[in-house]
């Protein structure tokens, strides 16, 4: 079969279990984005050369520990802290030149919970902030995600007819300034186009999430390039025919989603 066509029927399989899932009820979505965590743990440490053995009993012990424990909100906001701290020296990494993964296998271990486990965690948290199954918020989590897809896809278009200035040729050497510029102003477009439907934030709100979702969006995409490019691989791994692996398609949500989670507690506490 055509490589397009089966990268647009798993797409389409992809796109069609995430809404289902975070639609259907909250169960459904910790479950399916419970599995994503699992297998992307499994694939960084694929990339990392770690055994996956205990990183996958210690997620699966968070998670359900996370979703018992679905209204302590300090538990999120210290899992959020840890997420940050490491996305921060995996920048570093990224721009200093050198290799975002330690040699020493605790440190990895570390980076695995801060980079992977802990924002799936807080993926789930987010629209369970109320800390209640009876008050679930879906259409904050399925807004984040057309943030998300309109960005890539306007992105590539942009970059592609139009890009003439490389974002990060190092890493990246797809990626180009014109592509970063046109991403950003569709996935503005359509942070207001979702205000008008999905009530939960303002429309500036909605265009802050965008800018959040776009700028560390495009720095973990970068981030999940260079890790893959030390590993020597393409794809993370090869569940999703066409696209990769998990991590090749949630790598922007991650990233980002611990910067939202921050965001979401300011306007939650302080603006609201």
């Amino acid at each position: 079969m055509n490589e397009s066509i089966v990268r647009t029927l798993s797409g389409i399989v992809y796109i069609a279990l995430l809404l289902a899932a975070t639609l259907y009820s909250p169960i459904s979505f910790i479950i399916l984005f419970g599995i994503f965590m699992l297998i992307a743990i499994t694939e960084f440490c694929r990339l990392a050369k770690l055994n996956a053995v205990m990183p996958l009993v210690s997620g699966a012990i968070l998670l359900f520990s996370s979703a018992v424990n679905i209204d302590k909100l300090w538990i999120s906001m210290l899992y959020c802290a840890f997420a940050i701290i490491v996305d921060c020296s995996l920048l570093y990494a990224l721009f200093r030149k050198a290799s975002e993964l330690p040699k020493n296998n605790f440190l990895k271990g570390m980076q695995l919970l801060g980079y992977v486990i802990l924002p799936f965690l807080l993926i789930i948290k987010l629209p369970l902030f109320e800390g209640s199954f009876d008050i679930y918020s879906p259409n904050l989590i399925i807004g984040i995600f057309i943030l998300m897809w309109v960005n890539d896809t306007f992105a590539y278009i942009v970059g592609k007819t139009m890009g003439r200035h490389k974002l990060f040729e190092r890493i990246s050497p797809k990626k180009t300034v014109e592509g970063f510029v046109g991403g950003l102003i569709f996935a503005l477009v359509a942070a207001y186009v979702l205000s008008l439907y999905f009530e939960n934030l303002t429309t500036v709100q909605w265009m802050a999430v965008a800018t959040i979702l776009v700028i560390f969006g495009t720095l973990g995409d970068l981030v999940e390039s260079k890790l893959k490019r030390n590993a020597g691989v393409k794809d993370s791994g090869n569940i999703m025919p066409g696209h990769g692996g998990i991590l090749d398609r949630l790598d922007s949500i991650i990233f980002a989603i611990p910067f939202l989670f921050l965001y979401y507690l300011i306007i939650h506490y302080y603006v609201s």
